[in-house]
C-alpha cells in the first residue's frame, strides 16, 4: 500500500485527527476535503466553510507558513508543539493535497506512522544521536543517564508542549523511566484509533539535544563545585 492508499483507507475508518488538524471530508467534488484547527471545527461546520475571518486557501503548501508561529507569534521550534494556531480553513481539491497539507503541518509524521505499521520504522536512540554529536554540542554527550531521564520529564510530553509518542531509550539496554511524557500516546485530543492516529518522535529532537548540552554543562560545573 502506497501513503496515499494508507490515508485512504483510514478516512473509510472514521480518520479526522492527527495532532491538533480536524479533517473534514465534505463529499464534495470539487473540495473533497477540508482541513481545520481541531479548536475551529464547530465554527467551520456551523458556517459551512465560511467561517468569519478566517485564513482560507486551497494550497496545501501553506501549511508550512501556517505552522510557523503561534497564535501570540512564538516561533514554533518544532511542529509537534501543541500551541499551532487557529484561524485558518483549508479546502482541498484531491487526496493527495490533503496528504501534502498534512505533512506539511506535521513533516514525516505520516510517513513515520505508515513505516511503522509496516514494520520499517528505524528509531534512534539518545546515546546513538548524542554520540554523532560534533562541534560544540558534543558536549551533549557526557549528560547522565539520570541527568537524561530528568530532562524528559523536563522538556517533553503534553505539559511541555510536545504531542509526540516517544519511542527511543536512552541505550538499547536502558529505557525510559515512567513519566507523563513516556507514557503518552501521542495523540493530544484523547481520541483512540483508528479515528486520530499519534504523532512519532523516532528520534530526540535538535531542541532535547541543545538542552542535553545545557544540562551536562549544568552537571560538570557542579561535579567542579563539589
Amino acid at each position: 500500500m502506497t501513503q496515499l492508499d494508507w490515508l485512504q483507507h483510514l478516512l473509510a475508518q472514521d480518520f479526522h485527527r492527527m495532532g491538533q488538524l480536524e479533517i473534514l471530508p465534505t463529499g464534495q467534488a470539487e473540495e473533497p476535503y477540508w482541513i481545520c484547527h481541531e479548536n475551529d471545527r464547530d465554527a467551520v461546520l456551523a458556517s459551512k466553510g465560511t467561517p468569519v475571518d478566517f485564513q482560507i486557501t486551497s494550497d496545501p503548501f501553506q501549511a508550512r507558513d501556517i505552522s510557523t508561529y503561534s497564535a501570540d507569534n512564538e516561533y514554533r521550534f518544532t511542529k509537534g508543539q501543541t500551541n499551532l494556531r487557529g484561524g485558518w480553513l483549508m479546502k482541498l481539491k484531491s487526496l493527495a493535497d490533503l496528504l501534502a497539507a498534512i505533512e506539511g503541518f506535521y513533516p514525516a509524521c505520516f510517513s513515520l506512522w505508515v513505516a511503522q505499521q509496516r514494520g520499517t520504522l528505524d528509531v534512534q536512540n539518545l546515546r546513538d544521536k548524542l554520540n554523532r554529536q560534533t562541534g560544540m554540542y558534543r558536549f551533549a554527550r557526557s549528560i547522565s543517564d539520570d541527568g537524561a531521564q530528568k530532562l524528559i520529564q523536563e522538556v517533553c510530553g503534553p505539559a511541555h508542549q510536545c504531542a509526540k509518542r516517544i519511542l527511543w531509550k536512552l541505550d538499547e539496554n536502558t529505557p525510559l523511566a515512567d513519566s507523563e511524557a513516556s507514557r503518552f500516546n501521542g495523540v493530544s485530543s484523547g481520541l483512540p484509533e483508528p479515528h486520530a492516529i499519534p504523532l512519532l518522535c523516532r528520534e530526540a529532537c535538535n531542541h532535547f539535544v541543545a538542552e542535553c548540552r545545557k544540562a551536562s554543562k549544568r552537571e560538570f560545573e557542579a561535579k567542579a563545585q563539589g
